[in-house]
Formats: C-alpha cells, sequence, structure tokens
C-alpha cells in the first residue's frame, strides 16, 4: 500500500503540473489514476474543481451558439432537425376530397332512412339496391378517409336493412324516424343482428341474398333470446351423456366378474358329484380309509368299484388332498403362533410369551410323522 501511496502523490504532482499548463483532460486523467491506486481527499477536491471549471467553460461555449426563435439554444447538429419537425406537417397530405366530406355531411345531418339512401318514399327494391351500392362504395371506411366516414357508413347499412325488409318499413313508414328510440329499447326493427361489415360484405361478395338476410336475422334474435336456455340444455345432455359413458364403463369393469360367476353356475349343472369326499354327508356316506396312510374318506352311495387300479387311483386323490389340507393348516398354526411370540416379545408379557411357547400345531406334527 506504500508503493501506491508514493505513486498516487506522484500522479497528483503531475496532474498539477498539466493543469497549469492548461491541459485539464491530462490532469484529469492522472487524478484518476491517483484514486486508484490510493484514495485520498485531495485527489478528490481537485477532480471536483477541475471538472466544474470545464462545465463553466463548456456552458460559455454554448451561450455564444445560435438560439431558435423561442430562445432556447440550439446545437449546430440540431438545427437540421428542427428544420425537418418544420416540415414535416407540410408533407401530410389530405386523403379525401372536398365531395367525400359533403357527402358525409350530408348524411349525417338527416335522420330519414329515405333521405339518408336518397331515394323516394316509393322506391322498389332494385332502386334501394343501387342507392346502396353507389352510397356503401362511397361511404366505406377503407375508400373514404373524411371525418365521421365510418358513422355515415352505419347509417347507410342501418337505413337500407329497415327498407329493404316489408314488414320493417311498413312499420317505419307508420312510426317515422322520431319512434326510433322507443323502438330500439324493444329491439324491434331498428336494429339489426346483421353488422354493416357484414351487410357490404354479403352485398358485393357473391351475390345478395334478398330472403335469407332477414330469416337469418330472425333466426339470431331467436338464439339470442333462447341462449341460456340452450345452454342448460346443452349442459344437461352432456351431463347425461356422461352419466351414460360412466355405466357403460362400469359394465365393462364388472364384465369379467360376472362371466366367472356364470362359468361357475353352469359347471355346477355340468359337472357331477365328486367320488369322494373327505367329509362323511349323505351324498357321501360309505367310510373308507387308505392303505398308505390309513387317511379316512368317504365314497358315494351309488359307486361301483369296477377295478383295484381304480380304487388305488381313488386313494392316491385322497392322500395328496389330505397332505395338501395339513400343509395349510400348518402354516396357519405356525404363522398364529409366531405372531403371539412376537407381540408377547413386543409388550414384554411374560404370561402371553409362556402361553404361546406351549401353543400346539397338530397339523404340522401330522406331517413329521407321515414324511418321517
Amino acid at each position: 500500500m506504500d508503493g501506491n501511496k508514493d505513486e498516487s502523490e506522484r500522479c497528483i504532482s503531475l496532474a498539477i503540473k498539466y493543469s497549469k499548463q492548461g491541459d485539464r483532460e491530462k490532469a484529469l486523467k492522472f487524478l484518476h489514476k491517483a484514486e486508484r491506486l490510493y484514495p485520498t481527499q485531495k485527489a478528490k477536491d481537485l477532480i471536483e474543481s477541475f471538472q466544474c471549471e470545464m462545465n463553466g467553460t463548456g456552458e460559455n461555449e454554448n451561450e455564444t451558439e445560435p438560439t431558435n426563435t423561442e430562445g432556447v439554444r440550439q446545437r449546430k447538429g440540431s438545427q437540421s432537425r428542427v428544420k425537418e419537425e418544420k416540415k414535416e406537417p407540410e408533407k401530410k397530405e389530405i386523403e379525401y376530397t372536398k365531395e367525400n366530406l359533403e357527402a358525409v355531411k350530408r348524411i349525417k345531418k338527416v335522420k330519414c332512412y329515405y333521405e339518408i339512401l336518397n331515394v323516394e318514399k316509393d322506391a322498389t327494391e332494385n332502386d334501394l339496391k343501387k342507392a346502396y351500392r353507389k352510397l356503401a362504395l362511397q361511404m366505406h371506411p377503407d375508400k373514404n378517409k373524411a371525418p365521421g366516414a365510418t358513422e355515415a357508413f352505419k347509417a347507410i347499412g342501418k337505413a337500407f336493412a329497415v327498407l329493404s325488409d316489408a314488414d320493417k318499413r311498413r312499420k317505419y313508414d307508420v312510426h317515422g324516424p322520431e319512434e326510433e328510440s322507443n323502438q330500439q329499447n324493444h329491439q324491434q326493427y331498428y336494429e339489426t343482428e346483421v353488422s354493416p361489415e357484414e351487410l357490404f360484405n354479403m352485398f358485393f361478395g357473391g351475390g345478395f341474398p334478398t330472403n335469407n338476410l332477414y330469416r337469418t336475422h330472425r333466426d339470431n334474435v331467436y338464439r339470442h333470446h333462447h341462449h341460456h336456455h340452450n345452454r342448460n340444455a346443452y349442459h344437461f345432455q352432456r351431463q347425461e351423456n356422461v352419466s351414460n359413458d360412466a355405466s357403460y364403463t362400469l359394465l365393462l369393469q364388472l364384465a369379467p366378474i360376472l362371466l366367472l360367476v356364470f362359468l361357475s353356475v353352469l359347471s355346477s349343472f355340468l359337472v357331477g358329484e365328486p367320488l369322494y369326499s373327505l367329509q362323511q354327508s349323505d351324498k357321501h356316506p360309505i367310510s373308507r380309509k387308505t392303505s398308505n396312510l390309513n387317511v379316512p374318506y368317504f365314497l358315494k352311495k351309488d359307486y361301483q368299484m369296477e377295478s383295484r387300479a381304480e380304487l388305488r387311483r381313488i386313494e392316491r386323490q385322497v392322500e395328496e388332498e389330505y397332505i395338501s389340507n395339513l400343509r395349510n393348516s400348518c402354516w396357519r398354526e405356525r404363522s398364529y403362533k409366531e405372531n403371539m411370540l412376537w407381540k408377547a416379545r413386543n409388550y414384554a408379557d411374560a404370561r402371553l410369551y409362556d402361553k404361546a411357547s406351549k401353543m400346539e400345531t397338530p397339523s404340522c406334527d401330522r406331517l413329521q410323522e407321515i414324511y418321517a
């Protein structure tokens, strides 16, 4: 740090030297270097002093630069931009003609639909179409940029929609434009579900549907009044479909179980009674014992032995079933005994442990006798 301090003081000395010579930029360069090597208050004061002097000089120079008519100082480079900004409004061209503006004012001034379309009250449907075609092309916002052209275009479409419908035109001739506000509240014939743009597209985009237009309007009004009802009906139908799908899915899941039950019931009718049983019953009253393990079993009362080989086969099946039953019983006896011993150890119950240790397993004992 001492080496940096010495180097910093040397940079401050050089800065003072260059400052006396009038080279403030070089002096500031050495002062900033001194600050990086070893920050001192002296270097900071000199930097602030030199910067203030340089800013004051810059302001004096700017005072001599030309100003605009409002007294605001402008740099030389900004004078050309000011001139360009002044010239920009002059480059804007008017995008509509005087005839366009007069036509818009005429339509906005009148309220009568006949006057808007510039037709007589006894005008035919063809006269209405010709008048609408001419005015719609003239007032379309894409072609007429005059102020108010959009409102005039909507007024033309509204007037044609009313006068081209016989029922609406008859009501309009009776009530006139002064009853328009009252009729609008009831959504009768002054308001239409077809927008001016849709009317224009239908008229110029592939033939004008004279009858379908008003049928579509009535259908739209019907859908407007019954939208809530239709939406509820849709949700009810959707819930019903979901319920039907859930019932069908449940039936598919239960199908395997129902099939097994059906097969078991069917097998009980198709398969006859077994020849033997390990338990005595009315159907198996004849008592016998196997010749090998002396296992008791019971035969059907109407059984007639055909040969000794058949009897040995029956006794072999009896002994296999008997040993299988013993194994299952032995497994249950040992599991119960082990559970009792574990419970006794877990609760430190000596009495329970002694009882579990003395618990007998007759099936296991019998198996040991057979395999001994």
